[in-house]
């Protein structure tokens, strides 16, 4: 049997290859200071690398924007960076992650000690209808169909220096939506594969 270890590597030669990725491997993880404790796993270990993709791809960190927040996990960690973060969410789950009823007050009570967060109840088709805002960083974690992650990702990179997109390696209709906004919004594409995989485009 293949070990994780050299699966993960030939994982990434073949995106290399077929989105033209570059190749990253973080120098530092470094543990936010805050966190709030996780709900679900398939975020933890990537708050450790947010310092050093910042560093790599040399943004600004006074905006980011969240399409997904569900309990606020990746919202904080992400908030231990930028001075202002957006969360978009319905704050009742898909069926993906699974339907939760309304979390909204949970998720507020959750994130209340990073006043720097917004939390807006939204799907994320009326929030980017006639948006024109723009951010540092925006990412992309939510229905993992391809339709859902192509509209809502394209927009992102769009508006964005840095796009994240979370579940690259474990739902192929995310792998292949993120591919095919990268032909129509050239960037510099490079993806890491633990945690359910972490695509991102920068403009560097």
């Amino acid at each position: 049997m293949l070990n994780t270890g050299l699966l993960d590597r030939a994982i990434a030669i073949i995106d290399g290859v077929k989105y033209k990725a570059i190749n990253y491997h973080p120098k530092k993880y470094v543990r936010p200071d805050r966190l709030i404790n996780p709900t679900a796993k398939a975020w933890v270990g990537l708050e450790s690398i947010l310092s050093d993709i910042i560093e790599f791809s040399k943004i600004e960190t006074k905006s980011a924007l969240e399409f997904g927040v569900e309990y606020g996990y990746s919202t904080a960690a992400i908030a231990n960076y930028f001075d202002s973060v957006v969360g978009v969410d319905t704050f009742t789950g898909d069926p993906h992650a699974g339907y939760h009823g309304n979390i909204l007050e949970k998720t507020r009570n959750n994130l209340m000690g990073f006043p720097n967060i917004k939390l807006v109840k939204s799907d994320y088709k009326d929030y980017i209808l006639e948006n024109t805002d723009r951010f540092d960083l925006v990412h992309v974690d939510i229905i993992h169909t391809y339709e859902d992650t192509f509209q809502c990702g394209l927009w992102a990179a769009q508006h964005s220096t840095v796009t994240l997109f979370h579940d690259t390696q474990s739902y192929k209709e995310v792998k292949q939506a993120v591919s095919d906004i990268a032909k129509k919004q050239p960037r510099n594409f490079t993806t890491i594969e633990n945690s359910m995989g972490l695509g991102f485009y920068f403009e560097v």
